[in-house]
């Protein structure tokens, strides 16, 4: 008698998305960066009020999408080492937990700091 194969998937999979999010968010990265030494010669801010007249406008949302980018792009990294890293269960997801909380106060913090809150 034959037996048929059955495959049994285990993990969390997270292996093409997380390589497709990533290439995403550098493209992101490397558009902005791009972008913004372009605006920024363009323009040549001098001092602080240039500066924050810089990223008063449009260019402070693109500024944040950056910002977004690059920390999904650093959480997925992040994610991924723990993962292949640090075996026991409860220790890998307090790391993840303590990451994605520091991540989200960053993102949360320069939000704050181009909407003027702690300027």
């Amino acid at each position: 008698m034959v037996k048929q194969y059955t495959k049994n998937p285990v993990g969390a999979h997270y292996g093409t998305r997380g390589f497709l999010i990533q290439r995403f968010t550098a493209v992101v990265m490397a558009v902005y960066t791009i972008a913004a030494i372009v605006v920024i010669a363009m323009r040549r801010p001098a001092g602080y009020a240039g500066y924050k007249a810089l990223f008063a406008g449009a260019f402070g949302l693109f500024t944040l999408l950056f910002l977004a980018a690059l920390l999904y792009h650093a959480w997925i990294g992040v994610r991924d080492i723990l993962m292949d890293y640090v075996k026991p269960t409860g220790v890998r997801l307090a790391f993840q937990f303590v990451v994605a909380a520091m991540l989200v106060f960053y993102f949360i913090w320069a939000a704050a700091l181009f909407w003027g809150r702690w300027a």
